[in-house]
């Protein structure tokens, strides 16, 4: 394999303007949550067309993540940044002059594209501008960004749509994009350093269809399966997952053997750290991700609460969070990435405990008060473990690998954002027909998701322990 070429160091300035760029994809997953009911009026949307609105930018983010960074690769990772910030500018200003669904649509899908085109170039260029404890550093930012701007899009979108400036209502969650792409175009300049493959290689054009196939079919039919009373296409679409997985597997293989580059390459999965990175990925963001949807849909449905009032409510958590992800890298110095995956699945799972007995003793008024004691613990866990996922998933991942490396894990974890609010929702819907009361369908979905997390903690413990082919060597320089 080929490395990089020289590549040149990334300054404080350039890893800060890359953070602010990876704001744009991480909040835009979460603000239109908020702004969902306003856009149905606004729009005549149905209940269908709604979480299409939704679905689409996570289906088009997670099918294109792994060619971005195959572009990055080839063309220059800053060269790729510059487009895809460009390019969701665009996007977004056609979001918020939508006048009809079809256009929101078709807005939120060149999003998901743009969003897929900036995401790789980031980790990427931090895996390959940085080493040793500045790396470790900047990635622990990475995860604390990335966590915070998700939970800042539900606070966000809450206060836009409330406030409702200058008459744009809705709008105004998307049109908030466009100060952000003009600074961090304006500050990117030399500050961000070019870095690419030496040899350029071709596009693995089976793979990355496949693959488009395999995501769609997965999400569209568990975001939409629910409204359609799960019909035989949908279930079909699920049913050839399977399949087109196993399809995909060989295509990738014929494509290594033969020597070329595939886009997922094979020799990534037989890094125990990669395939622990990825199995984090599934559990973990899955749960987060129906968390937020579950939540959030109890304080608004459920409990009444308005827009901003549900959204403030995730301000603890957020604030949590991000204080934790800044004092990661030190823990995870200190006692090692996997023992700091542990803790933050303990104290998460600690904080889902609170947060069920607390809405038992105070429902049916819940509120940023009485709710802050349970957030912050699963804030605080939930960033340990981000910045443990990232940590895990690129440790045994040489420069060259890099970029298809830093796309897979991408491609994982926004799949799994669009799943877990998928199941977790499912599993809500469920509850709430069958006992017709909001509260014990959150529990219930909430004790969905300790199980899941439950399971993490049992893969971690297998992995430390070498069951999932981690070796020894890996295991003693972990820290």
């Amino acid at each position: 394999m080929v490395a990089d070429t020289a590549s040149p160091r990334l300054s404080r300035a350039g890893l800060y303007v890359l953070l602010s760029g990876q704001l744009l994809p991480m909040i835009d997953f979460s603000i239109v949550n908020v702004a969902l009911d306003s856009i149905s009026r606004s729009l005549k949307a149905s209940h269908t067309q709604l979480e299409l609105i939704v679905a689409v930018y996570g289906v088009a983010f997670a099918v294109c993540l792994a060619m971005g960074g195959r572009l990055g690769d080839n063309h220059g990772r800053r060269r790729l940044f510059g487009w895809g910030v460009a390019l969701f500018a665009v996007a977004s200003l056609l979001c918020g002059l939508s006048a009809a669904v079809w256009q929101l649509l078709l807005a939120r899908v060149m999003q998901g594209i743009a969003a897929a085109l900036i995401v790789p170039q980031i980790l990427a260029t931090l895996h390959v501008g940085l080493e040793g404890r500045e790396r470790a550093r900047a990635l622990g930012l990475y995860g604390a960004i990335g966590g915070l701007a998700f939970i800042v899009g539900q606070v966000l979108g809450g206060f836009l749509v409330s406030s409702d400036i200058a008459g744009q209502g809705w709008r105004s969650v998307f049109l908030i994009n466009l100060p952000i792409c003009l600074a961090v175009l304006c500050r990117m300049g030399s500050r961000v350093p070019e870095t690419r493959r030496a040899n350029a290689v071709s596009v693995d054009v089976p793979g990355t269809v496949i693959l488009a196939l395999l995501i769609a079919c997965l999400l569209l039919p568990l975001a939409l399966g629910p409204s359609l009373h799960w019909s035989w296409p949908c279930l079909a679409e699920l049913a050839a997952v399977p399949a087109l997985a196993i399809v995909l597997f060989n295509v990738e293989l014929r494509q290594e053997a033969r020597g070329r580059h595939p886009l997922l390459p094979p020799a990534l999965l037989r890094l125990a750290s990669a395939r622990f990175g990825l199995l984090i990925a599934v559990l973990f963001f899955s749960c987060w991700s129906g968390f937020m949807f579950v939540v959030a849909l109890l304080l608004q449905a459920g409990a009444g609460l308005s827009a901003l009032s549900a959204g403030n409510a995730f301000i603890a958590l957020g604030a949590s969070y991000f204080v934790s992800s800044l004092l990661s890298t030190r823990l995870v110095a200190r006692i090692g990435m996997v023992p700091a995956l542990l803790w933050g699945c303990a104290i998460q799972m600690s904080g889902l405990l609170g947060l069920m007995l607390t809405l038992r003793w105070v429902w049916p008024h819940p509120g940023i008060l009485n709710l802050a004691p349970a957030t912050v613990l699963i804030g605080w866990g939930q960033a340990l473990i981000v910045s443990s996922f990232f940590r895990i998933g690129l440790s045994d991942m040489s420069a060259d690998q890099a970029g298809a490396g830093s796309s897979m894990l991408a491609t994982v974890q926004q799949a799994s954002f669009g799943l877990g609010s998928a199941l977790l929702g499912a599993v809500f819907a469920q509850a709430l027909h069958a006992s017709g009361s909001y509260l014990e369908a959150v529990v219930t979905a909430l004790s969905a998701e300790f199980a899941l997390m439950g399971v993490l903690v049992c893969a971690a413990l297998a992995y430390r322990r070498g069951w999932l082919g981690l070796h020894r060597a890996t295991c003693a320089a972990e820290a």
